[in-house]
């Protein structure tokens, strides 16, 4: 990942920012403290936690509080430290800064000379005899307090944890002395450092006793401030599950979150960082380093059990080297009897230090000592060891069971990662022997449909199947068929489930069987939407068979199936039906027909505008799934799209935004893209620019057709709002080109995909040549007749054809009309316009879209203004203004000022004698639109316009355009 550079905006340190200069009394001084008493702040906390980009910040808000700020940093020099060294970087400083006081105070005070920068060379004069420390204080008292007289001064000591005793000593004395001036100071130190013996673990103690000082902890940043750094340091689109597992690795880190984002790394920790890391090790003994490097392979954490039984070391040492380890801040002890590293990226870096061998033979001993019975552990974890260790039989054998009961409870993300791990071992033959190799199969291809990856999940299976044998049982072959069918009718993937579908039903054997009866309640459920009678068949003889066989949770999803194939009946009939249904599958624990019911009846109400009830089903479908560790499944990941959508045609936007908000929740690219989408459309709708992401949505739509149908339209009004007709029927087309394939020519969703389009060439006709406006026309009569044609041929059919389409159907008809008008291309006469718009109108408020009802009112509001209705007019346009304020919807908001609809207030005896039509000229007018331009905006032609602003110059008793203008914002005609 390319980083665009190191972040300058401080992020998530705000409340610490604050506090760190309330205490220093840079601002929101304590009036009660004495003038001269010190303040001073011990500011702790772990490496690379931002403590110094904490301290930069306070630096530039003392200097614009008027404050001198002077630092000096303690270093790392092991044994060989230097006495006072901060302090000969604090007086280089204030040398340069103000030699003057520099020079003064060294005359009387001498020692001072000894901490000059250029004196402690080894070239430098080190000057003869020796200094009374005590003289060297008192230098440093007076320096600071002279340097304090100018303005007053913070003091910034950095990485104290490091200090010589000189310089600790130097410190104690400074903040236990009054000063005459304003001098503050902070004391950096890492908290993690001060291990029992540390010497200035007990000074921090006694510091913290003397008045005026004050600790602050700085924690590890937030969870969101991450996630905002991240954005800060890559700023190009990054996928929420990479940010998620940055903000897991990094755990609020702010020099974590830096290198994990700068570097280009897989699964290693980037070299630079490891090297960092690895420095706490030099400070433990070699029995504590072999038990670090243990713990290392066990992963972060390790029970001590175990810990004891793979680690090497006698448990007489072991206690030893734990204390030593936990003293240092290397591990930390954790609930039970377990311990745990620091920071996830040191047991990263210690174990990829280890050497091969020795890596081979930790994960030996854990292995040996979990599968022999000598500590607990889980399935998980032997399987991991034992494929490090590569005993491939164990290993197979633990990741079958891992991914048995990581799916018993609810988490498909870790059990599609066991079972691909046994795929990839079965591969070879000798382990192969003895392992159901279909079922394992069908157990990974359903985890990782469980986890919303339909495309891995069937590439998986076509890939088996492609491999079976000839003399392969004829009862696994059908139910790999038909589960490749069912994955491949649930997405819009590039496959045959109709051929897979009747492959496997040929296949299934005749005798009733409990495993006949679930493959006919698969094949049921796959084919409902193509064949219902064949469908119902299938079920019923599914549902038979379920009760001699005592298969209740089977019995609960063809119950769910054949409900489902009577959604034709009144809304009451067939949401009693689904109700029954959700309460079956819940009483037998068959969630996936559980969530599927529960999706039925959010479709069913939705489909009739129903939106409360809607909504009502959905957020129970997506509550359950999340309970269960399936919120990206079929049918649960479905009820929340919807969910959106619904809230996002009711004009509740903000929910929209909160349900397609990802932090954290590591969803599947597609979905993510999918819930981008609706994301997008907001914004757009607010009139912000989000065209480079839309157009990058384009590379999922032939992974999924609900992608495609839901963003495209989007990018085209976007188009259409720019006047851009040309690229607009290009995202159209394309959208076409790419959903044919796999979806019948005539699907539904071409009508919204032509209405928005033709309107999009209607925007461009204004200001379009003749020709191309020709060429508009004719491209929107062929979009005019496929809409027809979908139209007409879901209504012959008997299907129920809900709010939606009816009201797409009209808009349709009416965006055609409007471009004929703008065009004048067979431009159809004002009262059609008015019958047209004011039906769409009517369907939109039926269907209860609330940002395309409001576009809907501005064209209606628009087209009574043309035939002069402007009474009529205005309250139109009003109640589409009101929801566009509401919506935040800008563009909308622009066309509605474009069209003079901003209330007129009439004080003035010249605005009393304007006409209506004259005072929608001054208007626009005021606007400095030219004649043209207004006469395509009210639909009259350019010698009308003339006129009227000849006679509204003579009763305003203007002489110009210019003093109109200012005369109708003088007398409140205009806002």
């Amino acid at each position: 990942m390319a980083t665009s550079g190191l972040q300058h905006r401080l992020v998530g340190r705000e409340a610490e920012l604050a506090e760190l200069a309330e205490l220093l009394a840079i601002r929101g001084a304590d009036l009660s403290r004495p003038v001269g008493q010190p303040d001073v702040v011990l500011l702790s906390g772990d490496a690379g936690v931002g403590k110094t980009r904490l301290l930069t910040e306070l630096r530039d808000i003392a200097f614009a509080e008027g404050w001198q700020v002077v630092a000096g940093h303690c270093l790392d020099f092991g044994d060989s430290a230097l006495p006072y060294l901060p302090f000969s970087e604090v007086m280089g400083r204030l040398a340069a800064d103000l030699p003057g006081v520099v020079d003064d105070v060294a005359a009387v005070h001498p020692g001072l000379a000894r901490l000059q920068p250029g004196r402690r060379m080894i070239s430098g004069d080190s000057g003869e005899g020796t200094v009374d420390r005590q003289h060297i204080f008192e230098a440093v008292v007076a320096l600071l307090e002279s340097a304090a007289v100018k303005a007053p001064l913070l003091l910034v000591i950095e990485d104290v944890h490091w200090a010589d005793q000189s310089t600790r000593d130097l410190i104690s004395f400074l903040i236990s002395r009054p000063f005459t001036n304003r001098v503050a100071g902070v004391l950096s130190y890492r908290g993690e450092d001060l291990h029992r013996r540390h010497p200035l673990r007990r000074q921090v103690a006694e510091w913290s006793r003397v008045r005026g000082v004050e600790r602050l902890q700085l924690p590890p940043l937030a969870p969101a401030a991450v996630r905002e750094m991240i954005r800060a340091l890559h700023p190009d689109e990054i996928t929420e599950a990479g940010l998620a597992d940055i903000i897991d690795r990094a755990e609020g880190n702010a020099f974590f979150v830096e290198e994990l984002v700068g570097a280009t790394w897989a699964s290693q920790v980037p070299e630079d960082l490891a090297d960092l890391l690895l420095v706490r090790l030099d400070g433990l003994d070699e029995a504590a380093r072999q038990v670090v490097r243990a713990i290392s392979a066990a992963g972060r954490r390790v029970s001590h059990e175990l810990l004891a039984e793979a680690s090497g070391v006698p448990e007489s040492e072991l206690d030893a080297a734990l204390r030593s380890a936990v003293d240092n801040h290397v591990l930390i002890t954790e609930s039970g009897d377990s311990y745990a590293f620091r920071h996830a990226l040191l047991a990263e870096a210690v174990h990829d230090d280890l050497l091969p061998g020795e890596r081979v033979r930790l994960h030996a001993a854990y292995a040996a000592a979990l599968r022999e019975g000598r500590a607990r552990g889980t399935a998980a974890e032997l399987a991991r060891h034992a494929r490090a260790a590569m005993d491939l039989p164990t290993a197979l054998r633990a990741s079958i069971d891992a991914g048995d009961e990581a799916m018993a409870v609810g988490g498909p993300d870790e059990a599609a990662i066991h079972y691909e791990h046994a795929l990839e071992l079965v591969a070879e033959p000798k382990l192969a022997e003895g392992v159901a190799v279909t079922d394992l199969v069908i157990k990974t291809s359903d985890a990782l449909l469980a986890r919303g990856e339909p495309l891995r999940s069937l590439a998986l299976l076509e890939r088996h199947l492609a491999t079976l044998p000839a003399d392969e049982d004829p009862g696994a072959a059908a139910m790999l068929h038909l589960v490749a069918a069912y994955v491949g009718s649930l997405f819009d993937i590039d496959s045959d489930p109709q051929g897979h579908a009747e492959t496997g039903f040929g296949l299934i054997p005749s005798e009733p069987t409990r495993e006949r009866a679930k493959m006919l309640a698969l094949y049921a459920r796959v084919v409902a939407h193509s064949d219902k009678e064949r469908a119902r068949e299938a079920a019923m003889e599914a549902l038979a068979l379920t009760e001699t066989h005592g298969l209740p949770k089977t019995a609960s999803e063809v119950t769910t199936t054949l409900v489902g194939l009577d959604k034709g009946r009144p809304i009451e009939e067939f949401s009693a039906a689904l109700e029954e249904a959700v309460a079956r599958a819940a009483q037998t624990g068959a969630v996936g027909a559980e969530l599927r019911a529960l999706y039925f009846l959010g479709r069913a109400y939705q489909d009739r505008a129903e939106f409360t009830q809607a909504c009502e089903a959905f957020a129970r479908a997506t509550e359950r799934a999340r309970a269960v560790g399936m919120q990206w499944a079929p049918y649960a990941f479905d009820a929340r799209l919807h969910h959106a959508q619904i809230a996002y045609w009711a004009g509740k936007w903000e929910t929209v935004l909160s349900l397609t908000e990802m932090g954290g929740q590591s969803p599947p690219p597609l979905a993510e893209a999918v819930l981008l989408s609706l994301r997008l459309a907001v914004e757009s709708g607010r009139g912000n620019s989000v065209g480079r992401q839309l157009k990058r949505l384009r590379k999922h739509w032939s992974d999924d057709g609900v992608l495609a149908i839901l963003s495209a339209p989007v990018e085209i009004e976007a188009f259409g709002r720019s006047a851009k007709p040309d690229q607009a029927l290009a995202v159209h087309d394309l959208v076409i080109d790419t959903l044919t394939p796999s979806w019948p020519d005539n699907f539904q969703a071409r009508l919204r995909l032509s209405a928005v389009t033709v309107s999009a060439f209607a925007n461009a006709a204004g200001s379009a040549s003749q020709e191309e406006r020709i060429r508009l026309v004719a491209a929107a009569e062929r979009l005019v007749e496929v809409g027809h044609r979908i139209h007409h041929g879901q209504v012959e059919s008997g299907v129920y054809w809900g709010p939606e389409g009816w009201a797409w159907a009209a808009r349709l008809d009416a965006e055609m009309l409007r471009l004929r008008w703008l065009a004048g291309v067979e431009a159809p006469d004002l009262s059609s316009l008015i019958t047209a718009w004011t039906e769409t109108v009517t369907l939109f408020e039926e269907f209860g879209h609330v940002h395309e009802l409001a576009w809907c009112r501005a064209h209606l509001a628009a087209v009574l203004r043309a035939a002069g209705q402007l009474q009529e007019a205005r309250p139109v346009g009003d109640l589409a203004r009101r929801a566009a304020e509401e919506l935040g919807a800008a563009p909308l908001l622009d066309v509605l000022g474009s069209l003079g609809n901003a209330p007129v207030r009439v004080e003035t005896s010249a605005a009393a004698a304007l006409t209506p039509r004259e005072l929608e000229v001054l208007a626009l007018v005021a606007q400095g639109r030219t004649n043209g331009a207004i006469g395509k905006q009210l639909f009259i032609s350019t010698k009308t316009v003339s006129v009227h602003v000849s006679n509204m110059l003579g009763k305003l008793d203007a002489s110009s355009r210019t003093e109109a203008a200012a005369i109708a914002r003088r007398d409140g005609l205009v806002d």
